[in-house]
């Protein structure tokens, strides 16, 4: 199947299909914050501010791995722990948790820093380049 994970849904309208995997309030969170924060472990995930349960971000977790979008790895450090990758198909959400973001912060009060948003609104490419380039530094 090329990688595409087949589930019963509503249907096979590609909105409805993102919206069916990230559609509540948790799951691009912690796609962002696997992506743009350095965060790799449930300890980390967890006390990332938003406040999310642990049942919640197990569940999270479990359905981003479901969906190819999260591997998930043994901690290096401790055989005991595990840490959290987005794959190449999470990667690939960057231009969409991107566009996201400047679409808040230019349309509401964020607590995204203004100078980095305008970085990002003045170099579009070059910020999603870091990005995939950080991404690929951690493999």
């Amino acid at each position: 199947m090329n990688g595409r994970t087949r589930t019963k849904r509503r249907s096979d309208c590609p909105l409805n299909v993102s919206l069916e995997i990230f559609g509540d309030r948790w799951t691009l969170l912690i796609v962002r914050d696997l992506m743009l924060k350095g965060r790799s472990r449930f300890g980390e995930l967890l006390e990332g501010g938003e406040g999310i349960a642990s049942n919640i971000l197990t569940d999270r977790l479990g359905r981003l791995e479901a969906h190819s979008l999260v591997e998930r790895r043994r901690d290096p450090a401790d055989a005991r722990r595990f840490c959290y990758r987005l794959t190449q198909r999470g990667i690939d959400l960057a231009p969409v948790l991107f566009e996201m973001i400047l679409w808040a912060a230019q349309h509401e009060a964020t607590a995204a820093p203004p100078e980095e948003v305008e970085e990002m609104l003045r170099n579009r490419s070059g910020y999603l380049a870091s990005v995939r380039q950080a991404w690929t530094a951690t493999k």
